[in-house]
């Protein structure tokens, strides 16, 4: 697995923990401080996915 696909990963089991820790019992704070992680990890998958895959010529291994 490359370092997008690890990132994006990590990224979408994060979700599913805040999403799984939202159906929970919380209090107020702890569940802005949830919703407030869950938009910033969905933002961070956004930007992987506008970046897309790394093209050739941006690879450092190609120029050896």
């Amino acid at each position: 697995m490359n370092e997008r696909s690890s990132r994006l990963c990590a990224h979408l089991k994060n979700v599913e923990r805040y999403l799984r820790l939202l159906e929970t019992h919380l209090t107020e704070t702890e569940r802005q401080f949830l919703e407030k992680r869950l938009s910033e990890e969905r933002f961070a998958i956004a930007m992987i996915d506008f970046m897309g895959p790394p093209k050739a010529h941006d690879d450092p291994r190609v120029h050896k």
